[in-house]
């Protein structure tokens, strides 16, 4: 169904929601631009990762969680405790950072707001990154922390984020193959080309503050290490999406990444899959960072606790 406050839906399929910018909220992302432009495309490799995990350390900690460090299927993490939930339900949440940066410990707080609103538990697994660890590293972490959490009894949605989105959505079909489908999944501006194709590569290179073709091709080629880009775990886009479990996606129309989201909805939605897309118009990449202070952020969050806590009362494991 879509939301009182979504603009017109943006196709005849009613796949794709187009939500409006505030006026409040577009003078916060100008005063952003202004900030981070400066530096647009320059983090890159290893040496970026402090900064990176700077900019997520500054989310806000949600009331009603707390965080302790674990260990599920073997790989190190932190999880994010809700006050109030019910149990045998927790959420997989994959963190971003372009499959070289980022850590658990800098996005438990992000990660917490989508807990608290889901009612569930989440556990955020450190899963390797490169250059050290390239692929199929990344992928055989996530697969490995999901079976420990479906070992300990858990209903499980995943959840992730940039390329953790990508991580997730790559997560999706085997979990699938396998009988093992999670309640539902969510992806926040996922990466799911690796081929780097997408027309919004060009059309949002001006309006997208923060990366640069260039500077994600390093990047992506050092994660892949001379794999096929194409392969279906490391671009969900080029996978069999059939049998899916319902999936949400939500993008920034400010974003490079924006026809990631798209043409992976619109496969989703041809396989037969339960898919939609949440288009914020005037947000730049990671804007539910900005919780408690951009409209937008809020919103999203509301809109992805509400489908989790729907899916963890309506879907099976």
């Amino acid at each position: 169904m879509i939301d009182a406050d979504a603009a017109q839906v943006l196709t005849s399929e009613g796949w794709v929601r187009s939500r409006p910018v505030t006026p409040k909220d577009g003078s916060a992302m100008a005063g952003l631009r202004a900030l981070v432009e400066p530096n647009k495309g320059q983090m890159r490799g290893p040496s970026a990762r402090p900064a990176f995990d700077g900019i997520m350390l500054r989310v806000p900690a949600p009331e009603g969680v707390s965080f302790e460090a674990g260990v599920v299927g073997g790989i190190a993490g932190w999880w994010c405790w809700v006050a109030d939930t019910t149990p045998g339900r927790a959420i997989l949440h994959l963190h971003g950072g372009w499959y070289n940066w980022g850590t658990a410990h800098a996005f438990r707080h992000l990660v917490g707001h989508i807990a608290v609103r889901a009612g569930a538990d989440a556990f955020i697994p450190d899963y390797r990154l490169a250059p050290e660890h390239p692929f199929p590293a990344a992928p055989h972490d996530v697969q490995a922390c999901y079976r420990g959490l479906a070992d300990m009894g858990h209903r499980v949605a995943v959840v992730g984020d940039s390329a953790g989105g990508g991580l997730a959505l790559g997560l999706l079909p085997v979990l699938a193959a396998q009988a093992k489908a999670p309640v539902g999944a969510v992806a926040l501006s996922p990466v799911t080309d690796l081929t780097l194709a997408g027309a919004s590569w060009a059309s949002r290179a001006a309006a997208d503050p923060y990366f640069t073709k260039d500077q994600v091709k390093t990047l992506v080629d050092a994660y892949l290490a001379g794999h096929d880009p194409s392969d279906p775990l490391a671009s969900p886009l080029y996978a069999e999406l059939s049998g899916l479990p319902p999936i949400r996606l939500h993008v920034g129309d400010d974003e490079v990444l924006l026809d990631d989201s798209r043409v992976y909805v619109d496969r989703a939605v041809a396989a037969g899959v339960d898919a939609t897309l949440d288009v914020w118009n005037g947000m730049p990449h990671g804007f539910l960072s900005g919780v408690g202070r951009v409209a937008a952020a809020d919103h999203a969050l509301a809109a992805i606790g509400a489908f989790l806590s729907e899916r963890f009362e309506k879907g099976g494991s």
